[in-house]
């Protein structure tokens, strides 16, 4: 794997932290919304989902 694959991949990492860790944190403070783990797991599932459908495409 080259070098820019692996900082793009870090950085792919990194923005899908960030993003389940917002809704965690807006969860925690609104907890009629929802649980604070299962609204950051869905956020990581569903984001992977999306990833999975780019690169899928991406490779054609």
């Amino acid at each position: 794997m080259s070098t820019l694959a692996l900082l793009v991949v870090l950085l792919l990492v990194l923005v899908v932290l960030l993003i389940a860790g917002a809704v965690f944190c807006v969860v925690l403070r609104r907890p009629s919304l929802s649980s604070p783990v299962t609204a950051g797991l869905a956020t990581v599932g569903a984001l992977a989902a999306v990833v999975a459908i780019v690169v899928s495409v991406g490779g054609r």
